[in-house]
């Protein structure tokens, strides 16, 4: 059996796995916590304490019509709302909406970014304009497409009876399922425009040679994008979807607006909403919102659990 020999006085090899970190790098970590700690610390009394008012909230009755009518009531909110059909249709119709406007995002988010990324004259107006719909004050979006869907008025309508197309006789925002056809179509206009702009940053940063070591090897455009773009372009899709349904599944002012919560519209944001305000149960209404801020939580967790992986494999390989 062989023996591998040192030579005197040469140091001693590394281990592969060693960690590269040193007294320097140390340093720099201690001060760089040092710099963000307040910042930190003050963030997070932000963020706690209207949570945590919200959570003792939740455990309490309340009564704002008496005055001095209030007790401790443990669980029974939360117990009251996971039984109630309210909450549970309002969860399946935030999440139907959810999935039905990310995805549409997604993909014409992919498309737009791959048309914007192309060199072409009057590019950067072309990526300006995309970008107005997003800039749009959400209630102003909301009440112009309610506008648009009126029935005998709306554009939309109009348009669809002159062309004989199905949909012109018909109450958009006042029948079931159209209703809720017309609150995504608002979303996807709006917020394509953001999930475009961050797919655009990850195709950015594709190197050119990539595709021309492609291009050499002979393959075509559609293959270059399956087995090419759409890999390196994993990691912006995942955090665009993030975002995207973290924000999706908080949705309030489009329902609000457009429908009030009917013809099964109604989200988990609108039911905590109608709780506190309009019925006046402040402990009922907390408990639907923590209720809501532990589903976007946990949305939130799956998301970086099975979904992050992609952008640490990525930061890991450019280190």
């Amino acid at each position: 059996m062989a023996t591998k020999t040192i030579a005197p006085g040469a140091p001693p090899s590394a281990p592969p796995n060693a960690p590269r970190t040193n007294a320097r790098d140390r340093a720099e970590r201690k001060l760089a916590f040092r710099m963000t700690a307040p910042s930190l610390v003050i963030m997070a009394l932000v963020a706690a304490v209207p949570i945590g008012y919200a959570i003792w909230l939740s455990l309490n009755q309340y009564s704002v019509r008496t005055a001095g009518l209030s007790r401790f009531v443990g669980l029974d909110n939360y117990i009251a709302a996971l039984t109630s059909q309210e909450w549970w249709a309002a969860f399946g119709q935030t999440f139907l909406f959810a999935g039905l406007s990310v995805s549409l995002e997604l993909v014409l988010g992919t498309a737009m970014a791959l048309l914007l990324n192309l060199a072409f004259k009057g590019r950067a107006v072309l990526r300006t304009v995309v970008l107005l719909p997003y800039a749009i004050i959400t209630v102003v979006s909301a009440i112009t497409w309610q506008t648009m869907f009126q029935p005998d008025l709306g554009l939309v309508t109009n348009v669809l009876s002159s062309l004989g197309l199905p949909g012109g006789d018909v109450v958009w925002l006042g029948e079931h399922g159209y209703a809720m056809a017309v609150i995504v179509m608002a979303d996807v206009w709006k917020t394509t425009p953001f999930a475009a702009l961050i797919i655009l940053a990850g195709l950015q940063v594709i190197s050119a040679e990539t595709y021309e070591a492609a291009e050499l090897d002979g393959a075509s455009k559609w293959q270059t994008f399956v087995h090419i773009t759409l890999p390196l372009l994993r990691p912006a899709i995942v955090l665009a979807a993030i975002f995207r349904t973290m924000d999706a599944l908080r949705v309030f002012d489009l329902p609000f607006v457009l429908t009030r919560g009917a013809n099964g519209t109604e989200s988990m944001s609108m039911l905590a909403y109608g709780e506190l305000r309009e019925n006046r149960l402040v402990g009922e209404g907390s408990a639907l919102s923590i209720l809501t801020f532990l589903t976007v939580m946990v949305v939130s967790v799956i998301y970086i659990r099975f979904g992050g992986g992609n952008i640490r494999d990525v930061a890991k390989e450019e280190q």
